[in-house]
């Protein structure tokens, strides 16, 4: 009989299953698309088909935070990465040029991380894991239902009845299915109380292209910032693995005019009217643009004050929480996640209710911080857009400690100490809130960026407009 049940193979759900059965328990998981492992990372990159995540052949990137979580728990996993041509990254090779004092420091290795595209990513989890003893995954499998019943008052779930009907019981069942969870309507359909959720539209458009080095060449160098905000747009550069990136341009989803940037044939008009970017085109591309939209910010909770509507379950990354993924955060803080539900299925398996309140304890003081960091930078952002479409003036914010969060990408290309701290935000080592609450931080910051910054070097909403007029009505994208 299986101990614990894992909803979703994709890479939350496997890094928590891997650590679990390294642990000492039994553990299945189950996966409702139907497509094997490739053979190899070719197939993986070219073919195979994962319905069940809407993301898979976007931009990823994992941050330094979770490149520690596999150093420290599933090494050979890092090395297999390697192996697969992931691509070792410094954040600090991209300091910038207003930075003086380049000298080294000590702890500077911790922004250092191994990336790669998620199939390749995924491809080497999924591989790990076949060779797992104590772990089976079921691939084409997938649950329909939970199997409950009454633990001191409390609805407690037993097990899953997979499509097929068949039942499979165990200590505890861990929802790892993703942005899509369907837990909110088992629940309900058990009788549960209703769960906390909140949700939003993040109000973004994303259109992403990969490319490849060409004739002997490497990925380009970085002559601004992995994400730059402009006027009306930003743009998104992340390295991959075997000499391949991604490029991505992302808008607000009311922009109507900006939806142009669809089609490959203005790209690069636009990238020409961004002199520290252009060269990111310089490479083969190797997809089409690939749009997304419709993205949630979604956070659910199933023990809010300590009073579980279940025990037997725990939802672990994008089914805990999902958010905007411009800032690359998911992958590292799914493996945070995973590393924390280890620890408290350490602790408390055998006790239902205790094993509820440490989990929601364990996530909010881990994880949540990091969901609401990330949803006050999307609704800045947004709003800063929606300025920028509407004509408006934006009012800088009236709180000293607002003003310093949203100063402190200003204040860090004046000052090495700020960059480290900013760059602390960015790799998922540290919020803003935990940076802006050491000594002085305010205080230089506020002092550093009073006047502001120049905008980077790209085009004007009007100019922006204008490069996407000249493209021809009806003209077949490329």
């Amino acid at each position: 009989m299986p101990r614990i049940i894992v909803l979703g193979g994709g890479i939350g759900g496997l890094t928590a299953a891997m650590l679990l059965a390294r642990d000492g328990h039994d553990v299945t998981v189950l996966e409702r698309d139907a497509a094997p492992v490739p053979e190899t990372l070719d197939e993986a990159c070219e073919a195979w088909m994962r319905g069940g995540v809407a993301q898979f052949r976007q931009a990823h990137y994992l941050q330094p935070r979770g490149r520690e979580v596999l150093d420290q728990e599933l090494p050979d996993v890092t090395r297999a990465l390697a192996a697969a041509g992931g691509c070792r990254f410094d954040a600090l090779s991209v300091m910038p040029p207003t930075l003086a004092d380049r000298a080294p420091r000590a702890g500077d290795e911790r922004f250092a991380t191994l990336t790669g595209r998620r199939p390749v990513v995924e491809h080497v989890l999924a591989r790990a894991a076949q060779d797992e003893p104590r772990l089976s995954v079921h691939r084409g499998t997938g649950a329909r239902e939970l199997i409950t019943d009454r633990f001191n008052g409390v609805l407690h779930v037993t097990g899953v009845r997979t499509d097929g009907g068949d039942e499979l019981r165990g200590n505890l069942v861990v929802d790892a299915t993703g942005r899509r969870s369907p837990l909110a309507r088992w629940l309900a359909d058990a009788g549960a109380p209703a769960i906390h959720e909140e949700a939003e539209d993040s109000g973004f458009l994303y259109y992403t292209r990969f490319f490849r080095a060409s004739n002997g060449g490497s990925m380009p160098q970085f002559r601004a910032a992995p994400l730059t905000a402009f006027e009306s747009f930003s743009i998104l550069t992340l390295p991959a693995d075997n000499d391949t990136w991604s490029v991505t341009l992302y808008l607000a989803a009311r922009d109507r005019p900006l939806k142009a940037l669809r089609h490959a044939d203005v790209w690069p008009a636009v990238f020409d009217a961004c002199p520290r970017h252009a060269h990111w085109l310089d490479g083969e591309p190797i997809s089409d643009v690939l749009p997304m939209g419709g993205i949630s910010d979604r956070y659910r909770r199933l023990a809010p004050g300590g009073r579980p509507v279940a025990t037997g379950v725990a939802t672990v990354a994008d089914a805990w929480a999902c958010t905007n993924p411009s800032n690359g955060r998911g992958m590292a803080l799914g493996m945070v996640h995973a590393q924390a539900l280890r620890d408290v299925v350490r602790e408390h398996l055998d006790e239902p209710h205790r094993f509820a309140e440490a989990w929601d304890e364990a996530t909010e003081r881990a994880l949540t911080p990091w969901y609401r960091t990330t949803v006050a930078e999307t609704r800045a952002r947004l709003r800063a857009l929606d300025a920028a479409r509407t004509g408006t003036r934006l009012s800088p914010p009236s709180d000293p400690a607002a003003a310093a969060q949203a100063l402190l990408p200003v204040a860090a290309m004046r000052d090495p100490e700020l960059f480290r701290g900013f760059l602390e935000t960015r790799a998922c080592l540290a919020t803003p809130d935990e940076v802006l609450g050491r000594p002085g931080v305010v205080e230089r910051v506020l002092a550093l960026a009073a006047d502001g910054a120049p905008p980077p070097a790209g085009p004007t909403r009007a100019q922006l407009l204008g490069i996407l007029a000249t493209r021809p009505r009806g003209q077949v994208a490329a």
